[in-house]
């Protein structure tokens, strides 16, 4: 057998994987949204990486271990989609940053986020001055949601993976039982139902699960 045979099949192999996670999974992996996303690229390449040039691995123990980190991402997403505690674990939750036009320090800490980020980010989308801000939101993927004070039209999010956005609720002065009720109106017994529902100029479009 030539020498670069093995090579040659461990990265035939390693490409058919990824092509399959992408597949299976989802696009989401080529356009990252969250660290399970992010951990799941570095992951599989650095096990492709690693693989193929080492000798003392043989191609059934590389396919061994492709299959076993492929069943370990199934089963995250298996988990993420069934039950939304492990889904808050594994990819967190947009973190309100600024609030009425006061910069929240801790949460900014925390997430490590400096005074020069905050600020560069909010400077590449045209704000130049934090009191004009109604609300800050660092998303999962490191992006800020930024909505100005006196904005007529709020473009976020009321209902994501079936979870009311109480953040967005508080903006418009509304509570839980308000968006029940608006969902009932549409057919929808309960917000879990909901897998997406958008707040626009006081209407409420929503896409169900089952429709």
């Amino acid at each position: 057998m030539p020498i670069y045979t093995p090579i040659i099949i461990k990265l035939g192999l390693g490409i058919l994987c990824l092509i399959v996670q992408i597949n299976l999974m989802g696009k989401g992996n080529l356009a990252p949204t969250s660290a399970m996303d992010q951990v799941q690229n570095y992951v599989l390449g650095s096990i492709i990486g690693g693989v193929i040039y080492n000798e003392s691995i043989t191609v059934l123990q590389f396919v061994l271990v492709l299959i076993i980190w492929t069943l370990l991402v199934f089963i995250l997403k298996f988990l993420k989609e069934n039950n939304r505690f492990v889904k808050r674990i594994i990819d967190g939750k947009p973190i309100t940053l600024v609030h009425n036009g006061n910069v929240d320090v801790k949460e900014c800490l925390r997430n490590g986020v400096s005074a020069n980020d905050l600020m560069f980010k909010l400077r590449s989308n045209g704000i130049y001055e934090v009191e004009q801000l109604k609300r800050v939101v660092l998303e999962q993927n490191g992006q800020l949601t930024i909505i100005q004070s006196g904005d007529e039209n709020i473009r976020y999010p009321i209902i994501v993976d079936g979870s009311a956005n109480f953040d967005l609720l508080e903006i418009i002065n509304k509570d839980a039982e308000w968006l029940e009720a608006r969902i009932a109106e549409q057919g929808f017994k309960k917000i879990s139902e909901v897998y997406l529902g958008e707040y626009l100029s006081g209407r409420i479009n929503l896409y169900g699960y089952t429709r």
